[in-house]
């Protein structure tokens, strides 16, 4: 069902991402729940949409690229004693960034030129669609896969995530939050769980190593392209709860770690 919503989410972000300052973002639009029982009703339970019949919202055309997919960025999430947060997602782009090192300070400048559509029916480095609410232009900022999230409850911070990953952060924050708040996960447990990913262009349905070989089978029965691939993400997370500080770093890549200093 997930990766049914995910299909049509991705195909509306395609046509209508774009700088607010620049592009009118139909966000009243695609954030009623009238608008979401109009995307649900297109999904069927015994059967996987083919992408072809999936289109970008109801004020546009539809446009079929081919899109392949690449993979990376930073994240690190923070909590103060008094539970203060912190979600930073960052991302030199690709390789040295922009080339430009800080005077002084050591470095280097990003580049993320590469998410702007440069060119409206060409699709950028890292997969995806060209639109005109993200073409280039002065002073714009383009579109981005980054997605640093603060979860508030109870009017206060409950706990922090993000994720590298390119095209893939945004399906593997909706995990982990579906994960902790709708099955009552710890936040350890949301990120270890096995992620798929699925956007609009391109129809297979990417799961990571760990799904239940049954399951695979039956998701092909149901028509879902399905295609085994390595992990997604790397989700760093802290919460507050019941007086108690809590991390959980993700275990798909080396290098990351939950700590916590007493001062």
């Amino acid at each position: 069902m997930i990766a049914e919503v995910f299909k049509h989410a991705y195909a509306d972000r395609a046509e209508h991402l774009g700088d607010p300052d620049f592009y009118d973002v139909p966000i009243d639009t695609y954030t009623s729940k009238a608008y979401a029982m109009t995307l649900a009703k297109k999904i069927k339970a015994d059967r996987a949409m083919s992408v072809e019949d999936i289109y970008p919202g109801e004020l546009t055309t539809f446009k079929d690229p081919n899109n392949p997919e690449s993979k990376d960025t930073t994240q690190y999430s923070v909590v103060d004693r008094d539970g203060n947060m912190v979600s930073n997602t960052y991302t030199l782009g690709y390789s040295f960034g922009s080339g430009v090192v800080v005077d002084g300070a050591g470095f280097l400048l990003d580049n993320q030129m590469n998410n702007f559509a440069h060119n409206v029916g060409f699709e950028g480095a890292r997969g995806i669609q060209a639109s005109p609410a993200n073409a280039l232009a002065p002073g714009k900022r383009m579109a981005s896969t980054m997605t640093p999230t603060i979860v508030i409850k109870d009017g206060k911070p409950w706990f922090a995530t993000g994720t590298p990953g390119g095209n893939r952060i945004i399906t593997t924050i909706f995990q982990v939050l579906v994960n902790t708040i709708d099955h009552g996960m710890n936040i350890a447990e949301a990120i270890e769980r096995p992620r798929f990913h699925q956007n609009w262009t391109d129809g297979r349905l990417k799961i990571e190593p760990g799904f239940n070989p049954d399951t695979v089978a039956i998701l092909k029965s149901l028509g879902h392209d399905v295609l085994m691939e390595d992990t997604m993400g790397s989700v760093q997370s802290v919460m507050h709860e019941d007086g108690l500080f809590m991390g959980a770093s993700d275990t798909r890549r080396p290098g990351a770690a939950a700590v916590g200093v007493e001062k």
